[in-house]
């Protein structure tokens, strides 16, 4: 709390613009210039400030950022910008002018939410993170909209608002918490706040076993770049038990349709590698008739199809080889075709990529990617390339 008074001071602001861009392997210099002027616990709370800042960038946008106070915790905990800026908008689809968010952390979704131009109330327990959720609403010129409440979620009213969005702490003194129930607060205590309010929308894990997902839910799982972020749980939207993966930017989704799993079948032409939420929704069997195609094995998500068919929800690549799982058979294979760019993918194989690499020693001026995999149940390795689409005839 006090690094924190002292940096929202005039003096702690001017020297937060002025450590903006320290790299770390500068700090040590830097810090020891700025304390001959300034106290030595402003000096290091801003360099550590502005740390975070650059670590944050990634998930805020450098501009934001750079406005923005953090914690570690925070930077580590917070949704990403444009994981908060689509749920968000869903929201304001469903009518929501309103909404309690619940844990709010750092106020990364209340800013996002606010940006929607909803009205929201931001609790946390913590005060230190209340306080700096606070300075964010403000830093951002947010503050109308956005009132940051220190106290126990648990005990807060939330029936004068449209909706609930909970986002209960998923990190322990041990790392992840995997066990919904020992989240803070539990999941069941969410699942019983979201069922009072008009609408709500609960981040989860992705990992979250489906059999965990209430019946009245809609479950979503979300993808950013190909990253599976989180899992959301949303109540009111008038579709209860659907099941949907949505992937960004875009955004693009897509709806399960309760799809029995597809085939095993031979491997053809082309692999298709369905996106991370694709397969944490459950809807490989969704992709697989897109494409139409099937699994190499009944208990990998890899689709294999003889055409391309270009999907956004998997990535094609051409198959060219396929061997059984034998390095000193790939090594002679990739020195045949002087490859020195080796992509390892692996689903279904003990073997780490850095490992495989290590053993074959790629060299060349080529590329190619290669697949551990298992194929009817016997490990094999499929060798190819990103498929590219065809090119289209100018003339037509």
């Amino acid at each position: 709390m006090n690094d924190l008074t002292l940096l929202l001071t005039p003096e702690g602001r001017a020297l937060l613009d002025e450590v903006r861009d320290t790299e770390p392997a500068r700090e040590l210099a830097v810090a020891t210039r700025l304390r001959r002027d300034h106290p030595a616990e402003l000096v290091s709370a801003a360099l550590g400030q502005a740390r975070l800042r650059q670590r944050a960038a990634a998930k805020f946008g450098a501009g934001d950022a750079g406005r923005m106070f953090f914690t570690p915790n925070g930077v580590e905990q917070s949704t990403r910008a444009a994981v908060a800026a689509y749920r968000a908008r869903r929201l304001t689809g469903l009518g929501v002018t309103s909404v309690a968010d619940l844990c709010c952390g750092i106020g990364g979704d209340a800013i996002a939410l606010a940006r929607a131009g909803i009205r929201v109330l931001a609790v946390d327990r913590d005060p230190l993170t209340a306080a700096v959720a606070r300075a964010n609403a403000e830093a951002l010129g947010l503050a109308d909209l956005i009132e940051v409440r220190e106290a126990d979620v648990t005990e807060v009213d939330t029936a004068g608002y449209d909706a609930v969005f909970v986002d209960p702490a998923r990190r322990g003194g041990r790392g992840r918490i995997f066990d919904p129930e020992a989240y803070s607060p539990p999941l069941s205590w969410a699942v019983g706040a979201a069922r009072t309010a008009p609408r709500a929308a609960l981040k989860i894990a992705p990992g979250v076993p489906h059999e965990a997902v209430p019946a009245e839910a809609e479950a979503e799982w979300i993808s950013d770049g190909g990253d599976v972020k989180e899992a959301v749980l949303w109540f009111g939207t008038g579709a209860p038990g659907a099941v949907r993966a949505t992937l960004l930017p875009g955004p693009r989704t897509l709806l399960g349709r309760g799809l029995p799993d597809p085939g095993v079948r031979p491997v053809g032409r082309y692999l298709y590698e369905p996106d991370g939420a694709v397969i944490r929704a459950h809807l490989v069997a969704e992709v697989a008739e897109e494409v139409g195609g099937g699994l190499l094995d009944a208990t990998i998500a890899y689709v294999t199809a003889d055409e391309l068919r270009p999907t956004p929800f998997a990535t094609a690549y051409e198959i060219t080889d396929r061997l059984p799982f034998n390095v000193k058979k790939l090594k002679a294979l990739l020195r045949e075709r002087q490859v020195g760019t080796l992509t390892v993918k692996k689903r279904g194989s003990a073997v780490e990529p850095e490992e495989l690499r290590r053993k074959v020693r790629p060299q060349g001026p080529n590329a190619a990617t290669v697949f551990l995999t298992r194929v009817a149940g016997a490990p094999t390795m499929l060798i190819g390339a990103p498929a590219q689409p065809p090119r289209r005839d100018p003339r037509t």
